[in-house]
This record gives structure tokens, C-alpha cells and sequence, in this order.
């Protein structure tokens, strides 16, 4: 009974007859022996015929607390279908209603209550982590403030580690810091499942979060923490102080900027322009809008661009208007692109039509932003706008994939943060493809992770972005499409670690000398679901 309880080990209907024999199984099963391909299929069944995605969601969650390879199996051989499912965009409603759909606890929960023993608290988990993703809850999706519902991004993340990478369940632990939370709806929920009382702010959040990084490196030597959903505030700060001593990373800031920075070598491949002759308009100024600026910056010194030119080239709206020099309040992450010489624009169209972007890429979780007057100032600047509406889930998306090539007359280089249909406008099919994270981290965290590197780079995100976009062929630009297609994803994943490992022994960063094949070792490490 232990074993059918076991996710990592059990089979369910798939023990032979001769394991039903040597492991005590007899009787506790059906007759009918079936194979994984079989299993499948009834998971499959089952699943269609749920009338939404939520429900979906909670079957494929049952399905993963139950037997870890089918489930393993359904998303890597169904990714076009399930991972919309099980990640963006259902994840965001999934933890909306975490408390109401919950089952059987997944990762840890480590609340502040536990403060002075968290060491103790991570001795509790079985297994020998080798990949943490963690979140304190503020700032999920585009959604806000959710606390401990906030668990199911970390538990989606690597979910899509093992499937899209290959990274091994048992090596994955996904952790929420419950240090309470300002959501009022959520503090007067009679099912919400964390801790009711308000944020843990200041010198005792630090010191909260700097335990249990201690104690985590320690519990787990050699781990690799992906920090998510953190609000900007402590996203920045955390990634500052940690990278340089740490294995660590921030997918929202980092992750987010090698995908969208991809997605620009992918459409200048398409017109023919040079990445640092860019005019690049943000919608957005928080922790992905600034991470990918940073990114394409870097890019465009590696051009042959100056910093202060390549500075130049990016520009950042937020809720108060263009950022320029001068203004009050600005944080620290936004002051490297408060430009002089440019006087105060309060909206979002006035700065298209004064700064005259080539590009412009909304990260700030308003709907709809990209109106049909934005899209068609974009259409006649420029002959083939480039349009990444990146926000998540989809209701706070810049603009619909079906907007995006309407008001450009179908000249938009379009990427989207959300799924979106193939649209067909005047004869010609767009198959737009989501500029989602999930085609960077996992890779990232693989090579990492194969690498043994003590740290995470900028550099290892650049060579990223450049393996991404050298994944995508000429029949995927021919129809829109600006990333590979998802089924091709543990491919791209595999390539994308093997770049990244590469990174980590020319630096000197990995565990001992690099092997004479590099991609042979990443692929040897890549856990594939089968019984």
C-alpha cells in the first residue's frame, strides 16, 4: 500500500504481473494489466471531457499526487494541450482559488511563525532537492497579492523543469514563504489556507528570508533557488544580494528578458535589422520591463553599441507616464533609464508618436493597453512593427494576437505572454507563439544544475536567448511565429543547457574540468517519464 502511495514509485494498473508478485501487490489491484501508452489514453479521455480548465487543472493535480511518471507522460507527449493547463494562463485562476481546490500539500510551507528554525523545518522534506523555486506570494502573475495561494506558480514552474528539461521530480522542491499578506479579500476567507495576518515588512523580512537561504544551502548543498513572484521591491533586492554569492536566479526579471530578447533576434531576423539600430517602448517599468532593458542593452553593446547609446534606446512608460530624469519618487531600478532631455509624456500613445519605436513590448499587466490607435500608430511608423503583449494570464494581456495583426493590416512581429489561436486575416494564416518563460529556465536550470555552477550569470541568460532564437527556422517566421513550436521544447531545452554549461566551465564556475561533450552530459542527465 505504501508504494501505490508513493507518486515517484507507483504505477498504478502498469505492475506486471511479476511486480505484483515481488512487491505484495496482489489483490490490491485489477486484474487488467495496462501499458503507460494505455494510461495515457484514459487520462486523456477523462480529461476532454471536463467542461472547464479549472476542473482540468484539479485532475491533473490529482494525477500528479497520484503517479508522477503518467503524469509526466500526459504533459511531455500533450505539451500544446496541458501546459496551458497546468502553467499560464489557468494557473493564475488555480490560485485565486487555492484554498477551495486543494487536496494534498505539494513543496513546504514555511511560515514566519517558523523563524529561528527553518533549518529544522527543511529537514522535513525526504528528498535531496537540487532545485528550489520559491515565492513569498506578492506579487502572482499579473494577479497581486495572493500569500500562500501563491503555491501553485512554484509547484507549475517545475512541473515544467521535469517535463520541458527533463530535471528529475525528486530533485524538485517548490517552497512559499508565508509571511501573511495585505490581501483583504484573502484575510476574510474562511478557505483561505495561510497565515491571517498582515506582511512581514522590513528588517524582520530580511532577516526571515536570509535564514532561510542559509538554511536552505545548507540543507541542500549545491542548490539552484529560483526567486518568483516576488513584488519589485524585493525581487531586485533579493536578486542583488544573493547572485553573487549564491546559485540563484530571478525567472521574472531574467528569465523574462532572455524569451522577450529572443523574440527580438527571431523578428529582426524577419526585417533585417540590427538589434542596436532599435528603439525599443516599454509599457511596464517593474521587474520584467527593467530586466529585459538590461538584457537588450547588454546585447546591443555586444553589437558595438556604447552603454550610453544603447541606454538611449530604451525607454520605460509606468502608471505615471514616460520615465525621464527628474521626475519624483523614481526607484532605483528605474533611474538608469530616466532620461535627460526629454520632457514629460503622461500617456502611452503620446510617447509612441514622439520616441517613434520600432518596438514596443507591454509587461505591466493592463489589459487591453495596446489599443487599436497604438497598434495602428506602430503600422505607420513602422513597415513591420514589432508587438510583444507579454502580460499574463490573459485577461490582462496588451492586446489579442487577433488585435495585434488587424490594426497593423498583418505587418506585426507579434509575441504573446498568453496562448492565442492561429488568426487568418486576408488569406494568410499567423500562428503567433508565446514569448513564455518556459522556453528559457528550464534549459537554464538544466545546464545549471549538469554544470554543477556555483552561480547563475547575465552571461548564461545571453547565450540562452541567442540558442533560443537559433531554434526558430524559416517556416516558423514564414507563418509568424517568432519562437519554435512547444513540441520541439526538450530539444530546445537541451540545447539552451548545453549553451549555459558551456558558459559555466569557460568561467570557471562549474564542478571540475568540461566534458568532452558537453550536450552528451546534459542529455544524459535528462529524466525521462516511463515506467
Amino acid at each position: 500500500m505504501t508504494l501505490l502511495r508513493d507518486p515517484l514509485l507507483n504505477k498504478g494498473t502498469a505492475f506486471t504481473e511479476a511486480e505484483r508478485d515481488a512487491l505484495g501487490l496482489r489483490g490490491l489491484l485489477p486484474a487488467c494489466v495496462l501499458t503507460i501508452e494505455e494510461q495515457v489514453e484514459r487520462v486523456l479521455i477523462n480529461l476532454r471531457s471536463l467542461p472547464t480548465d479549472l476542473e482540468k487543472y484539479v485532475a491533473l493535480n490529482a494525477l500528479h499526487d497520484r503517479n508522477e511518471a503518467l503524469f509526466f507522460r500526459v504533459v511531455v507527449d500533450n505539451i500544446d494541450e496541458i501546459q496551458p493547463i497546468i502553467y499560464t494562463p489557468t494557473v493564475g485562476l488555480a490560485c485565486q482559488k487555492f484554498g477551495l481546490i486543494f487536496q494534498r500539500p505539494r513543496g513546504m510551507f514555511i511560515s514566519s511563525r517558523e523563524r529561528g528554525q527553518i533549518g529544522e523545518v527543511l529537514k522535513n522534506w525526504p528528498y535531496q532537492a537540487m532545485l528550489i523555486v520559491v515565492t513569498d506570494g506578492e506579487r502572482i502573475l499579473g494577479l497581486g497579492d495572493l500569500g500562500a495561494n501563491g503555491m501553485g506558480i512554484p509547484v507549475g514552474k517545475l512541473s515544467l523543469y521535469s517535463a520541458c528539461a527533463g530535471v528529475h521530480p525528486e530533485a524538485c522542491l517548490p517552497i512559499v514563504l508565508d509571511v501573511g499578506t495585505n490581501n483583504e479579500e484573502l484575510l476574510s476567507d474562511p478557505y483561505y489556507l495561510g497565515l491571517r495576518e498582515r506582511r512581514l515588512t522590513g528588517e524582520a523580512y530580511d532577516s526571515f528570508v536570509d535564514e532561510f537561504m542559509t538554511a536552505a544551502r545548507k540543507t541542500f548543498p549545491g542548490v539552484l533557488i529560483q526567486f518568483e513572484d516576488f513584488a519589485n521591491h524585493s525581487a531586485f533586492k533579493l536578486l542583488h544580494k544573493y547572485r553573487d554569492e549564491a546559485c540563484v536566479f530571478n525567472d521574472d526579471i531574467q528569465g523574462t528578458a532572455a524569451v522577450a530578447l529572443a523574440g527580438l533576434f527571431s523578428a529582426l531576423k524577419v526585417n533585417g535589422g540590427k538589434l542596436r539600430d532599435q528603439r525599443i517602448l516599454f509599457l511596464g517599468a517593474g521587474e520584467a520591463a527593467t530586466g529585459i532593458a538590461d538584457l537588450v542593452v547588454s546585447a546591443m553593446m555586444a553589437e558595438g553599441a556604447t552603454e550610453a547609446e544603447a541606454l538611449r534606446r530604451n525607454w520605460l512608460v509606468d502608471s505615471r507616464g514616460l520615465v525621464v530624469s527628474g521626475r519624483d519618487g523614481l526607484s532605483g531600478h528605474k533611474l538608469r533609464y530616466a532620461h535627460t532631455d526629454q520632457a514629460p509624456i503622461a500617456d502611452f500613445l503620446t510617447a509612441i508618436k514622439t520616441l517613434k519605436p520600432t518596438a514596443i513590448i507591454g509587461v505591466a499587466a493592463v489589459g487591453g493597453a495596446f489599443t487599436p490607435e497604438v497598434l495602428k500608430t506602430m503600422a505607420g511608423l513602422n513597415e513591420q512593427p514589432i508587438v510583444f503583449a507579454l502580460s499574463n494570464p490573459t485577461s490582462k494581456a496588451e492586446c489579442s494576437a487577433e488585435d495585434a495583426y488587424r490594426y497593423t493590416e498583418g505587418r506585426a512581429l507579434f509575441a504573446c505572454g498568453s496562448p492565442y489561436d492561429p488568426v487568418t486575416l486576408n488569406g494568410r494564416t499567423f500562428v503567433p507563439r508565446q514569448g513564455n518563460n518556459s522556453y528559457i529556465f528550464p534549459g537554464v536550470g538544466l545546464g545549471v544544475i549538469a554544470s554543477r555552477s556555483r552561480l547563475v550569470t547575465d552571461e548564461m541568460f545571453m547565450a540562452a536567448a541567442h540558442t533560443l532564437a537559433n531554434c526558430v527556422g524559416k517556416e516558423d517566421l514564414d507563418q509568424g511565429s517568432l519562437y519554435p513550436a512547444l513540441p520541439r521544447i526538450r530539444e530546445v531545452s537541451a540545447r539552451i543547457a548545453a549553451a549555459v554549461a558551456d558558459v559555466a566551465y569557460q568561467r570557471g564556475l562549474a564542478d571540475g574540468p568540461a566534458p568532452n561533450d558537453v550536450k552528451g552530459l546534459v542529455k544524459s542527465q535528462m529524466y525521462e517519464p516511463k515506467y
